[in-house]
């Protein structure tokens, strides 16, 4: 029985920190990355639902976030990757604060276990409470579109993008039809960021708002 929808979310004061992240998909060349204005006391599993917004993904597979040793993600879900490992802690008990306190701290969320996506994450600044923050993300930089979901990780990525770069390769066509859509590798709208960001429910997001904020996001026209 899954007793853990008891849970329930940390005291959030709106006179809380707000953190400026610096999110950085390790491999990447040109590195794809965001800047992020967050809580302090943003619960991890909301983190997730940000990040996924900001960076681009589209909450098709498992995730974690990795401090030191300790890896924290939702535990609803069984898979063989935690399965027996006590290093694994709930996502939705733990902020921000809690697993990064200091100005400069840093940790890793993964994503896609399958292709392993990295990212680096470090606490550029803390800065006071802001009012027009205390219950929302902003992205205030970044860099490149979001690899596409399930394109073999850093090394697959790089060889879709050579294959696109190349109109006589013989792979070309069936990459494009496979991408489904055009796909600009050096675009980022900041934007469209924004607009649905500020549609992440506080201070939790259900699978099921995520969902409907991330298609709305890829079905996006301004």
């Amino acid at each position: 029985m899954d007793r853990t929808h008891h849970l329930k979310p940390p005291t959030v004061k709106n006179n809380s920190p707000i953190y400026q992240l610096k999110v950085v998909l390790l491999g990447s060349e040109p590195p794809v990355w965001r800047r992020l204005q967050v809580p302090a006391e943003a619960r991890l599993d909301w983190l997730h639902a940000v990040l996924q917004v900001a960076i681009g993904w589209t909450n098709s597979h498992l995730h974690q976030f990795i401090v030191g040793e300790q890896c924290y993600s939702d535990t609803r879900h069984s898979f063989a990757e935690f399965e027996g490992d006590p290093e694994t802690q709930e996502e939705r008990k733990s902020t921000l604060q809690q697993i990064a306190p200091h100005a400069q701290d840093a940790f890793g969320y993964e994503y896609d276990f399958g292709d392993s996506w990295e990212h680096e994450i470090v606490v550029e600044k803390i800065l006071p409470p802001d009012s027009s923050l205390a219950t929302t993300a902003r992205c205030l930089d970044g860099a490149r579109a979001c690899p596409p979901e399930d394109c073999g990780g850093v090394w697959g990525y790089e060889d879709l993008l050579k294959i696109l770069k190349n109109r006589k390769h013989s792979e070309h066509k069936s990459m494009k039809e496979w991408l489904g859509r055009p796909f600009d590798a050096e675009g980022f709208d900041l934007e469209k960021v924004n607009v649905w960001l500020r549609k992440l429910k506080w201070p939790r997001v259900t699978e099921a708002q995520l969902r409907k904020v991330l298609m709305g996001r890829d079905n996006y026209h301004q």
